[in-house]
């Protein structure tokens, strides 16, 4: 018991340390808070899980490419966001620190290393509508005003000992306390695989009642163990699953494929002894790669009568599977990072069972897949 009580002071005391303000300075909303994401995960940092409210002055807003809309908990977890997606930067918006509005970024005046704790990240990044409000601030509590260039500069030179930081204070104090609770608090069966971002868990672990009612710090430490620790070892366990390097992005979204193991694919080619290989994050990318390689970049070589080999996961034991003689379940209830997605089986009885279980539409192989069925899955 005394053990619990330590571990548990401990992963307080991590999760105080990073919304510490200084005196009379409060990082989280004094009222509700507005919040741009959809769905029972919208209170959550879609990158590291935060609680979006208690750090509400700190957040930021993004539209992705495609038209969703996200929410930061700090400039560090945008520019996570920013080195994978396209976003621009005149779509960034920023809490005013004093009004607690959404502003453009852009046009922001960003109080830089004042004495205000900052969020994953020891330097504090605030911003404010007016000039005036920023230099009030800073007569409290230091720091220079900079502009949101200036922010994002520091925030991507920073970023590599930032996450060394905090990942250390993660293995040292968060993921034990975790494990714990999640032991002692928590079913032993939840299926990690089935959520495509950390927030997504949260919002299952407090919606589907996966664990006895939490506080929001053990919630975050139980959220990081399973998807940082248990998640990754889980997936590294499975023999024979596609290797994907952390580099690769899908040719098709631009998405790092390495992030969602569960959904990997990749097409070989062979050309005049040279090969090469692209990943994609679901078989919904990667055909549409496969009909038309051009429309997507430079991809002159990559053709169909150099493919040498296509590669797919099975949904079930989360291993490569030849695409060619695979079953795809068209129309489920299961989404992957793309949204609708052709659900991969080695065998058609799993594609069947799981045809009636997630509501779809039907079974096709791999040479019945049309074009037309592609585009059906975007509509």
């Amino acid at each position: 018991m005394q053990i619990k009580k330590i571990l548990s002071l401990l992963v307080i005391l991590f999760f105080t340390h990073l919304t510490l303000y200084a005196e009379g300075f409060d990082k989280s909303a004094s009222n509700e808070p507005v919040l741009v994401q959809k769905g029972s995960s919208k209170h959550w940092c879609p990158l590291c899980g935060m609680d979006l409210k208690m750090f509400y002055k700190t957040n930021h807003t993004s539209k992705l490419p495609h038209g969703e809309d996200r929410q930061y908990c700090s400039v560090r977890c945008l520019v996570v966001d920013m080195q994978e997606y396209s976003i621009k930067k005149e779509d960034v918006k920023v809490v005013d620190a004093k009004t607690e509005k959404l502003i453009n970024a852009s046009t922001a005046f960003y109080v830089l290393g004042s004495d205000v704790k900052g969020t994953m990240s020891p330097l504090s990044k605030l911003a404010f509508a007016s000039k005036e409000d920023a230099l009030a601030f800073i007569k409290e509590h230091n720091g220079k005003i900079v502009d949101f260039d200036t922010v994002l500069k520091s925030a991507k030179e920073s970023l590599k000992s930032d996450t060394a930081m905090i990942d250390e204070k993660k293995k040292k104090k968060v993921y034990p306390m975790g494990k714990k609770i999640f032991e002692e608090m928590c079913k032993g069966d939840i299926d990690l695989n089935k959520y495509l971002e950390i927030n997504g868990l949260k919002a299952s672990l407090v919606n589907d009642k996966l664990c006895k009612p939490l506080q929001e710090q053990q919630l975050q430490a139980v959220a990081l163990y399973l998807w940082e620790v248990k998640r990754v070892g889980d997936y590294e366990a499975v023999v024979g699953k596609i290797e994907v390097k952390k580099d690769e992005k899908c040719p098709v979204c631009g998405m790092f494929v390495y992030k969602y193991p569960k959904w990997a694919a990749q097409i070989y080619y062979q050309t005049k002894g040279a090969g090469h290989h692209h990943s994609f994050d679901g078989v919904k990318d990667l055909m549409k790669f496969y009909f038309n390689p051009i429309s997507w970049g430079n991809y002159k070589t990559s053709t169909h009568e150099n493919i040498s080999k296509i590669l797919v996961t099975d949904y079930y034991s989360q291993k490569a599977i030849d695409a060619k003689v695979a079953y795809y379940v068209l129309g489920s209830d299961v989404y992957g990072p793309m949204g609708d997605e052709l659900i991969p089986f080695l065998n058609e009885s799993d594609a069947k069972t799981f045809l009636q279980d997630h509501k779809g539409k039907k079974i096709l192989q791999f040479k019945n897949i049309t074009k037309s069925d592609i585009s059906t899955l975007d509509e």
